[in-house]
Order: C-alpha cells, then structure tokens, then sequence
C-alpha cells in the first residue's frame, strides 16, 4: 500500500466518523419532536428507543461476518448512506408504522457502520504503526457538536423534522460517497502472540479463549457507555431539579461535555504516544470518577458544569483506545474482535439510562451517579488489557521500520 493510499484512506475515514457524528446528533437531540410528530406516548417511546442500540448490536454481530466476504470498506459504504436514508425517514413519515420501520433500519444500518469504520480505524492505525485512533473519535465528537447545533437551529427556527434534515442530508450524501471512494484497510500483518491462548483466539477469531481475552474490554465499553449516556441523558434533569439550575443554563452541561470529549480525543493521541495506551487510559479513568465524583457533591449548578466538563476529558479516551487494544490483542482477527466489542457499546447504552433513573427514583440522584463513578474507576483494574508486549506502537515510542505517512 502507498504512502499516499493510507494518507486518502485516514482523510476519508475521518470524514465518515464526522458524518456519524453530526447524523446521530441530529436523532438524539430532536426526539421530543420525533415523539410529538407521531404522537408516540411516554410508555411507547423507552421501546422505540431501545429497539436502535438493540438492533444495532444484531447488526454489529452479522457484520463480522459480512467483512469476511465483503471487507470492512464495502460495508462501511453502503452502510452510511442508508443510516443518512434513514434519518431522512424519520422525519418524512406519517404514521407510527413508519417512524418504527426508519428508525429499524437506522438501527440495522448504524451497527454495520459502527463496527465497520472501527474495523477500518483499527487497520490503519496498525498500518501508521502509532497511535491514530482518538483522532477519527474527534472527527465523531466534532461531528455531534455540528449536529446538535444544527438540530438547535432547526428547532428554534420552528421548522420540520423533514425540512430540518433534508439540507443536512443532501449534503452530507454525497460527501459521503465521494469519501468512500479512498476508503482503505491497513495492510493485514499479525503481531507475535502473547500466549498459545492468544495465538488461537488471533488465528480463529473465535472460541471461549479469545472471548476471554476480549472480555476485560468488553466490561471497559460497556461501563464507559454507561457513564457516557448518564451525561447525555440526566445532566440536564441534575442540573435543573437536583442543583436547582435555570432550564436554560440545564442545556450547557451536555455541550461542555461534548467540547472537553473533542479537545480530549484531538491531543489523546499525542499522549498515547508519549506515555502508552495503559498510563493514557488509567489517566482517563481516573478523571471521569473524579468528575462524577464532584457532580455528586456538587453544592450548585456552576460546580456541577465543573464536574460534567472534566468528565468529557475523562472519558474520551476509553473507548477508542478500547478498540485500538482489541486490534492490539488480535491482530490476525481484528476485525471479529472489533466487531464483537461494539455490541458492549450498545449494551452499555441500554443499561446506563434506566439505571440512574431508577437509582435516582429510589434512592437520590446523587448517590445514583456515584454508581457510574465506581464502575468506570474499574478501568483502572482492567487497563493493563490496553498493553500487548507485541505490539508496540503506542506504547511510549514508534514501531520500528514504520514509513511515516503523515
């Protein structure tokens, strides 16, 4: 592969990772209005919205096995332009049977892409030899900031879920296929295993002992999601009935979260490369229990923001370093290994939300966040699985013999 190949192959996967980020911005961020369009009630909306993480990790599943006959690149091509279809769904619907079948196939399509363009970052930065995979979430994190911006203008402008997408769309479709034109797979190559375990799970990409190895990682995803959906879906609601805050400073916890991810992940591989996936990842912990830690003190609104915007720093990191150390640890069966941990994405999606809720129903709100806290200062437990001796990229210095490709 040339050097200029694997340059157009970053560039055009960083563009995808933006697309997904302004395209599921523009979902989350307007569901209120999906619900008042279609008259979904407040007992209904909870399964249409589990129905997408839920789907999603279905879909995730089948696509390790459509990479084998297909390749991560093809999937990850046709895949976007359905998710992008499928937004455009939802809004341009009439009845309740159709926002159901756009939002199935939205979850259907975000599980290939998810797991797709992952496989693929993996790859790369296998092929770059360093650390480049917090660099593709930036793009993602940017993306959902330029999405929940636009779903602010759309909505304070009074206009349509169609009218409201169909712009974002048709510019976002093309662009999208034009990219996918320079997709590209880092070259296969295979790390030396760490054990004769390591070397079957690798080799199969299957079986009880390359789940086991897998299984530190799936727990790091699963318990990062669950802190990542517990900002996304009750720093309001703390900020506003817990901490007594305005309803329109209630709103800022959520970009202040999202600015600290995109800062976090837009010099984390910088870190990862001067200090290695392991000190990187424990860092990260460390800081967002920290920051969850100062939500739940928290004596007013301004020292809650505080806590929510060192969260965003905190938890930036975990999960693309999570899928770099599966491709780590599997390096002749990334792309199952990649594949099989994003289903703990949507697992820990699922899991976060109503359990903050009925923590926060039974007990307080307060001690409901300490739960997140416990759960991702775990990682500092599990953070020696972001380290495989056989590989050695990001883990303080360069792979030797690697060609600089920019």
């Amino acid at each position: 592969m040339t050097d200029a190949r694997l340059r157009r192959g970053r560039g055009s996967l960083a563009v995808g990772f933006f697309v997904q980020g302004v395209t599921f911005a523009l979902l989350v961020t307007r569901i209120p209005a999906i619900q008042d369009r279609y008259g979904i009630s407040d007992a209904l909306l909870p399964a249409f919205l589990s129905a997408v993480p839920v789907l999603a990790g279905v879909a995730s599943v089948l696509t390790e096995k459509l990479v084998v006959r297909i390749g991560a690149a093809a999937v990850l091509r046709w895949s976007q332009p359905v998710v992008l279809l499928a937004l455009l769904a939802v809004g341009a619907g009439t009845g309740l049977w159709a926002v159901a079948v756009a939002l199935g196939v939205f979850g259907l399509a975000v599980g290939a892409l998810d797991a797709s363009m992952n496989m693929l970052g993996v790859s790369l930065q296998r092929a770059y030899g360093r650390s480049i995979m917090l660099g593709f979430h930036a793009a993602y994190s940017l993306g959902g900031i330029a999405g929940a911006t636009l779903a602010w203008a759309g909505a304070h402008g009074d206009l349509s879920l169609f009218a409201s997408y169909l712009p974002v769309v048709a510019v976002l479709l093309p662009a999208a296929l034009v990219a996918s034109r320079w997709y590209a797979a880092g070259e296969p190559g295979r790390g030396p295993a760490e054990t004769e375990e390591e070397a079957e799970g690798a080799g199969a990409g299957s079986g009880g002992g390359a789940f086991r190895l897998l299984l530190p990682l799936c727990l790091v995803m699963t318990f990062a999601y669950i802190g990542d959906s517990t900002v996304s879906n009750w720093s309001a609601k703390y900020l506003q009935d817990v901490l007594h805050s305005s309803e329109e400073l209630a709103t800022v916890p959520y970009n202040a979260y999202m600015v600290t991810t995109l800062l976090g992940r837009a010099v984390g591989d910088l870190g990862v490369r001067r200090l290695g996936a392991v000190l990187v990842v424990r860092g990260g912990a460390v800081l967002a229990a920290l920051g969850f830690a100062v939500v739940a003190v928290a004596p007013g609104a301004w020292a809650g923001m505080a806590g929510f915007t060192v969260l965003g720093l905190g938890l930036s990191v975990i999960v693309p370093q999570t899928f770099a150390a599966a491709g780590r640890l599997f390096p002749g069966a990334s792309d199952a290994a990649v594949a099989r941990l994003n289903v703990f994405n949507y697992v820990g999606f699922l899991i976060g939300s109503p359990l903050v809720g009925a923590l926060g129903e039974a007990w307080s709100y307060r001690g409901a966040m300490l739960v997140p806290m416990v759960l991702v200062l775990v990682t500092v437990v599990y953070a020696t699985s972001f380290a495989a001796p056989g590989a050695r990229y990001g883990g303080g210095h360069e792979r030797p013999r690697t060609v600089d490709v920019g």
